[in-house]
């Protein structure tokens, strides 16, 4: 099957020629791809626009007169692509030459054996060091903690298919009739976390999400936000961290889970406060609880009832794995 690719863009020019001469090299695998520019000023529109003559698969291009953010622009995509597999990939990435024939095969495989997948996610390995792993499957903890898992680790440890608690939104292949079936990317997250809170849903309703170790992305990293941590990052994150929360644990969860979500919480402030962000820390947190009522939240439907179960168990194993490490 053949696969809508759905990206992202806010001035990435300077990305932009290496992911398309990636892409087009498994052209056969690929039914379009969708380029959402959310604004751009840097000729990024300019470029693509010249590619579509010559360029082996269909390019569509949206124009957003401003910056929405990765969730809603991802969302945009989305609705105007056409593929039931939909690949979700940042644009400041660089495919080996199978790399969307590997998810695909992976993807199907996982339908054919009745493993109930929603999503793939692929290998991410740092551009820069190819030794090295960049992101081998979110995790997220009882402790409202996320983690690259294989963040920095040789490459070797991560060789086999695993089920994953999230596909990391930079390189994920998703199911279209899922996403009609759940919901797509919550546009209030603008960016961070709406991949963890996309798959949180998926597993609440029974699916899986898988890692993809055939599927191989060399990532730059941060290409769009810049450094790994800065007041924007910082406060957007621990605002999406407790919408994430709020959104999809259910009551007797959120009393279960109170004491180590604020233990959480407040080793990440100590945390950022080292680093000169705990103001700003404090900040996303307080709007995070300000404005969570905007938010919809996740549905209970008794038939899930077991699923949360499944999924409570995930983040006590996460957070063991996470605080082992």
């Amino acid at each position: 099957m053949k696969v809508s690719v759905v990206t992202p863009n806010y001035n990435g020019l300077k990305f932009l020629k290496a992911y398309f001469d990636s892409l087009a090299l498994q052209a056969e695998f690929i039914e379009e791809i969708v380029i959402v520019d959310n604004g751009s000023e840097d000729g990024s529109v300019e470029f693509i626009e010249s590619l579509n003559e010559n360029y082996p698969v269909d390019i569509k291009l949206i124009k957003n007169k401003e910056n929405l953010g990765f969730a809603p622009a991802v969302n945009q995509g989305i609705r105007a692509s056409k593929s039931e597999y939909v690949y979700s990939l940042n644009n400041d990435v660089e495919l080996e030459k199978d790399t969307v024939e590997m998810i695909v095969r992976d993807m199907d495989d996982s339908i054919a054996m009745g493993e109930n997948p929603f999503s793939f996610s692929s290998k991410m390995i740092q551009f820069n060091n190819r030794n090295l792993i960049d992101d081998a499957g979110d995790e997220y903890t009882i402790l409202g903690w996320t983690r690259k898992a294989g963040d920095g680790k040789p490459l070797g440890k991560y060789g086999e298919k695993r089920e994953i608690f999230s596909s990391c939104g930079g390189a994920a292949l998703y199911r279209r009739s899922v996403l009609d079936e759940i919901g797509m990317f919550d546009d209030n997250f603008f960016a961070y976390l709406e991949d963890i809170d996309l798959s949180y849903r998926a597993q609440i309703n029974g699916y899986k999400n898988f890692f993809s170790p055939r599927s191989i992305v060399y990532h730059k990293g941060s290409g769009t936000s810049g450094s790994r941590y800065n007041e924007f990052k910082v406060r957007i994150s621990a605002r999406n961290n407790l919408w994430l929360a709020y959104k999809n644990l259910v009551l007797p969860q959120k009393i279960l889970n109170f004491i180590f979500l604020f233990i959480g919480f407040f080793i990440k402030y100590v945390f950022f406060l080292r680093k000169g962000f705990g103001h700003v820390y404090l900040d996303g947190l307080k709007e995070g609880f300000k404005t969570r009522k905007k938010l919809d939240r996740v549905e209970f439907k008794r038939a899930n009832w077991k699923n949360y179960f499944k999924i409570e168990w995930k983040l006590i194993k996460n957070t063991i794995n996470y605080l082992r490490i």
